[in-house]
């Protein structure tokens, strides 16, 4: 078992006062909307992350959404949406993370880290005990992402590029059934396996 450590304590208290070079790790709210948009179109070919993002939100499909701030301007942002895992008895409820970006100028600082391991503790708070990406296998791997953890998963997405990790007690076998959202995605675009970080 994996053990996932508790959220920051200051991630949904009050905001933070914006000082120069620090960034501030909470919620999104709903002001975050056009700057979340603007830094998925930075990140990532075309727009199908924004409107991923977009659809996700007006669904009522997102579990967990946290944002990077450096004085105002969301710099880093990581979003987990409900998955369903079917051919149980009752479906289990999991967590898919995508997407995850960072702008260029503030990668290698350790914002897109900070961001999965604050996500996973309020996951694990929240009382989630499944996650499921489809990434870069050497970052999440360094999470506890692996490809052998979702391995007997039926998906559309099956490749090395799909993983898992397990905060608790989850199925290892089923079918996943990702968020329409995601759907409209892959008809428009292969969905990116690295995220941008």
């Amino acid at each position: 078992m994996t053990w996932i450590k508790q959220p920051t304590e200051k991630l949904f208290s009050a905001e933070p006062e914006p000082r120069a070079g620090y960034v501030a790790f909470r919620g999104e709210e709903r002001r975050d909307a056009q700057q979340i948009r603007d830094l998925l179109e930075a990140s990532f070919p075309g727009f199908g992350e924004a409107l991923l993002v977009d659809r996700l939100r007006h669904d009522g499909d997102m579990v967990l959404s946290l944002v990077a701030e450096d004085q105002g301007i969301v710099v880093g942002y990581i979003v987990f949406s409900r998955l369903i895992i079917e051919g149980l008895e009752p479906a289990f409820r999991a967590v898919a993370l995508a997407p995850l970006a960072v702008y260029t100028e503030y990668q290698q600082q350790g914002i897109a880290t900070r961001l999965v391991q604050e996500g996973h503790a309020c996951l694990a708070a929240l009382g989630e005990t499944l996650s499921v990406v489809l990434g870069e296998p050497h970052f999440y791997g360094r999470f506890g992402y692996s490809n052998r953890r979702v391995a007997r998963f039926e998906s559309e997405y099956q490749s090395p590029y799909l993983m898992a990790l397990s905060f608790g007690a989850a199925p290892a076998e089923g079918r996943l059934v990702y968020p329409p959202a995601f759907k409209a995605l892959s008809e428009n675009a292969p969905l990116q396996a690295d995220d941008r970080v």
